[in-house]
């Protein structure tokens, strides 16, 4: 009797006790036997093997609408140290487990991978992938689970508060949770109508400045405030300080994770950037009443939309038939209509190693649409005299002043 072993890393995300319910019922209906291992590679990884939780298909009936993981998750990394690795595939071999399902993203993609090349063939591994941050790379237009749901709650944050700031005549800043690209918050600011997003992919260069931000979401102020208006939203991808120069003094003691990634949490940055553009004003007698929220750990563990549900009972069924068809070493993915799975190799970076980031394609029609439904100072408007003259008095300087701080932006 085939036993199957399933494991969720990395943050929460919507839909994963829908994968995780469709692979325990399919495969307790196909008649193996189905174990949840908890809290992600935790406990494996410290030679213990008595944190299990026998999967049948009474006992998750029902599980796919609800949010969360009844398996819980964490971030532990068994691919930084072989002993952990070992002990891993060991503690795998004595629960019997000959096929592993994990659910996560791209980290959790990663020690997959490494947890199948350890075990030499003995356990068919598959990955489904899993992360609100949509970067994982499946094809164009196929998201990770979790994203739609989570873009549908970030969108009603968004409209709720873009519509307070018209109420109070303010402005807010959203920082938006998205490690290494800017999907959720270019999607939750474009549905929920902000009225400029700032993501990584937009900016050229090794690193980007925080004055480049800060100038990107002044402009959009005085823009508006040349238009007659007090009031905005901009939303800010998280994930420009993993582009910050290293050496920048605000990440000096940010703390990092298990994968060596800067803690986005752990960095101020809707204060920073609401400093720094307050004071940039004020120091031109602009005055403006600025707010700043992060947005993020709300969505995660939201109950998923019908989108996703059906999604993540799809992949749950679909990495089942794939296991049992002798698959392994891939990725799990729903393409037009169609389980698909994708050989590991296909989706690492050659360059690191690691398993490839999808970031945002700022060369097609759905950006530039979401661009062209934005508030900023474009070239266009400061080679219009009478744009410029209005500009300049909004911002507080001379029409040269203003060519030389908002030039260059687009």
């Amino acid at each position: 009797m085939a036993t199957f072993g399933i494991v969720v890393g990395g943050g929460p995300a919507p839909g994963i006790n829908g994968v995780i319910g469709a692979a325990a019922r399919y495969a307790a209906h196909s008649g193996a036997r189905v174990l949840g291992l908890m809290d992600g590679f935790k406990w494996l990884m410290a030679g213990d093997v008595d944190h299990v939780q026998e999967l049948t298909a009474e006992s998750v009936y029902g599980i796919h609408l609800r949010g969360g993981s009844i398996l819980h998750t964490s971030r532990a990394n068994p691919t930084k140290d072989e002993a952990d690795l070992a002990r891993v595939v060991e503690g795998l071999d004595r629960l019997g487990i000959d096929h592993l399902i994990t659910i996560g993203g791209d980290d959790t993609s990663f020690s997959a991978r490494r947890v199948a090349e350890a075990a030499g063939g003995r356990i068919r591994v598959v990955h489904v992938p899993k992360t609100i941050d949509n970067d994982l790379p499946l094809p164009a237009g196929v998201p990770t689970f979790g994203f739609e749901t989570a873009r549908e709650q970030a969108s009603h944050v968004v409209s709720a508060l873009a519509e307070d700031c018209r109420t109070t005549q303010r402005w807010f800043f959203v920082i938006m949770m998205g490690r290494t690209a800017g999907h959720l918050a270019l999607g939750a600011g474009k549905s929920g109508g902000a009225t400029v997003t700032v993501i990584p992919e937009e900016f050229q260069g090794e690193f980007i400045q925080i004055d480049e931000v800060v100038r990107v979401l002044e402009g959009a102020i005085v823009k508006r405030r040349s238009e007659g208006h007090a009031d905005g939203l901009a939303v800010i991808a998280e994930g420009v300080v993993e582009h910050f120069d290293p050496d920048d003094p605000i990440l000096k003691d940010v703390p990092r994770d298990e994968h060596g990634h800067v803690r986005l949490a752990e960095v101020p940055l809707g204060k920073l950037l609401r400093t720094a553009v307050g004071e940039a004003l004020a120091a031109r007698d602009v005055k403006v009443a600025l707010g700043e929220k992060d947005v993020g750990y709300e969505l995660r563990c939201v109950p998923p939309t019908a989108y996703d549900r059906d999604y993540t009972r799809d992949l749950g069924v679909g990495a089942v038939r794939a296991l049992l068809a002798g698959t392994s070493e891939a990725m799990i993915t729903r393409q037009s209509g169609a389980i698909v799975p994708v050989p590991f190799q296909e989706i690492v970076d050659a360059a690191t190693g690691r398993t490839r980031v999808r970031q945002v394609d700022v060369s097609t029609d759905d950006y530039a649409t979401a661009r062209a439904l934005q508030t900023r100072i474009e070239p266009e408007d400061l080679a219009d005299p009478k744009r410029l003259a209005a500009l300049a008095a909004a911002a507080g300087l001379s029409e040269d002043e203003t060519r030389k701080r908002y030039g260059g932006l687009a």
